[in-house]
């Protein structure tokens, strides 16, 4: 799978779905550190990549419409140090092969994901 890791992510992030196998470019590795949202999330679909973040405005389906994406992962963590939100994206990593991602909205907390697929819409 291809993912787009947001510059508000630990760059361990990327280190972690890399040694799962995936391939993943970052906000910081592609030079668009302030790149507003509208630009990461073009510049996502252009690439095919998952964009995977913790800025909720990614998750207002009426702005980021997740079916025009290859998948959207917004992390609401409580706490956003780096270790607590690795430990969120590692228990991630088994459902990625199991649960479709394109055109979905994942919102990933410290209990559960909520998935918002292709198929929920309208709802």
């Amino acid at each position: 799978m291809r993912f787009k890791i947001d510059e508000n992510l630990p760059n361990d992030v990327a280190t972690v779905l890399t040694r799962s196998g995936h391939d993943v470019a970052t906000v910081h590795g592609q030079g668009l550190v302030g790149a507003g949202d509208d630009t990461i999330g073009d510049i996502s679909q252009r690439e095919g990549r998952v964009l995977v973040t913790l800025d909720l405005d990614f998750a207002d389906i009426r702005t980021f419409r997740s079916e025009q994406f290859p998948g959207l992962v917004v992390i609401r963590a409580r706490i956003q140090e780096a270790r607590h939100v690795l430990k969120i994206v590692e228990r991630l990593i088994p459902m990625l092969g199991r649960e479709p991602l394109e055109g979905s909205l994942w919102v990933v907390d410290e209990t559960g994901v909520r998935i918002r697929g292709p198929e929920t819409r309208g709802e």
